[in-house]
């Protein structure tokens, strides 16, 4: 038999073992899935307003791309712990934002946008996605041994009002969609940090019937939209003209498509081909293997996520990867079951495909902090070492204004 000794140290080196063996080959994966998604986001983007409106939607979508790959390095840099402590503050600017968005014009029925000269438009919404992921993290890593004792008051009641608070906003603007996923990333992230399932089904039997009665009543696009997906070439010269034109754009690709750039559905047929619904495009052009391709790639990079998630060396950073993963993964498939008529039609992009800077600028972000998080696994000193960097690099910039 071995020594005492020797067995303790075996058993204290398993956690770090199975971090290499498991997170680093995930982060690896998760990396290199994201940015071929991007590279081939952008490239569909060029076929999709090949013919049409030139390269300025690529040439937007290159300068977004740039910003969010800045926000990835920042998340990987700064950390996930340090920004997680300023996320209840990013939740007060978040709600801020969405504010103004309400009052701002309506696009499309609903007020999302915020325009901002000589930049473009931006969505609150869409980083609403990743700043309460982290304030979740942060609030119920910080609560654990509430989890048992006291859930309602203690847990469940601040996460709710908390989070309720931007989700509302969203909802006034008319964004069922987006309401809908930060509602998802609530929930999941409470239960993944061990709320009892039953917590959940009173607040289900409140949301659902009071969600039903609104879009019934006060939302007569979006009651519309609940109906006509059903039974889209009914509606095809009216409300159900985008969805019915995403199915023959799919219907005419067939298993291989009709070449790259050959779309005859992009011409004017189908309305947002460049945003919400370009997988129709790349049902078209490319085929059905080109979408059981990215979809397969989207399933990677959620359990990509979900693995650096079960390995975390911390309860936040579970937490926060869970969220991200699931945020990316649920997102991903509301857009590709609303172009071929399995949901009803709602304004989703397609995660690091669909035209959008505020989309991808929150992807990338998110995925900077999906690596932190494994960074943080892998090498538990990590955060140290980035804020020594840091600190040196600050120096040599004061140094030279000397």
């Amino acid at each position: 038999m071995k020594p005492i000794v020797d067995r303790i140290r075996e058993e204290d080196e398993l956690p770090k073992k199975r971090a290499y063996d498991v997170v680093l080959p995930a982060a690896a994966v998760f990396v290199a899935l994201v940015v071929t998604v991007l590279l081939f986001g952008i490239t569909m983007l060029y076929s999709t307003s090949f013919g049409t409106d030139g390269t300025m939607y690529l040439y937007k979508q290159f300068q977004w791309a740039i910003v969010g790959f800045m926000g990835f390095f920042a998340a990987l840099i700064l950390g996930y712990k340090r920004v997680s402590d300023w996320s209840l503050w990013l939740m007060i600017v978040i709600c801020i934002l969405l504010l103004i968005a309400d009052f701002s014009p309506a696009v499309k029925g609903a007020h999302r946008w915020i325009k901002i000269p000589k930049i473009g438009n931006i969505q609150p919404s869409e980083y609403a996605k990743v700043i309460i992921s982290l304030f979740l993290a942060k609030i119920l890593s910080d609560r654990t041994r509430y989890i048992e004792s006291m859930p309602f008051r203690k847990v469940i009641l601040p996460c709710g009002i908390c989070c309720g608070a931007p989700i509302m906003l969203v909802l006034a603007g008319h964004d069922l969609g987006t309401t809908i996923l930060l509602t998802l990333i609530t929930a999941s992230a409470m239960f993944v940090a061990g709320i009892k399932l039953r917590w959940f089904l009173v607040p289900a039997a409140v949301i659902l019937p009071a969600g039903f009665f609104y879009i019934k009543f006060f939302d007569s696009m979006r009651w519309a939209r609940m109906t006509i997906f059903m039974d889209p070439e009914a509606y095809a010269s009216g409300n159900g003209y985008q969805l019915y034109n995403s199915l023959l754009a799919l219907g005419s690709g067939n298993w291989f498509g009709i070449g790259f750039t050959e779309s005859r559905m992009k011409m004017s047929y189908l309305p947002e081909a460049h945003t919400d619904f370009i997988l129709s495009i790349v049902g078209e052009e490319l085929g059905y293997v080109a979408l059981v391709l990215v979809m397969l790639a989207y399933i990677g990079i959620m359990t990509c996520a979900i693995l650096i998630a079960q390995n975390a060396r911390t309860r936040q950073g579970m937490i926060l990867a869970f969220c991200i993963g699931i945020f990316i993964g649920a997102q991903a498939v509301i857009n590709m079951g609303v172009i071929c008529g399995a949901f009803p039609t709602k304004g989703m992009p397609a995660p690091f495909i669909s035209y959008g800077g505020s989309s991808l600028v929150t992807c990338l972000t998110a995925c900077g902090f999906v690596l932190s998080i494994a960074m943080d696994t892998v090498v538990p000193e990590y955060p140290e070492k980035i804020q020594a960097w840091r600190q040196e690099k600050w120096r040599k910039f004061k140094e030279l204004f000397k």
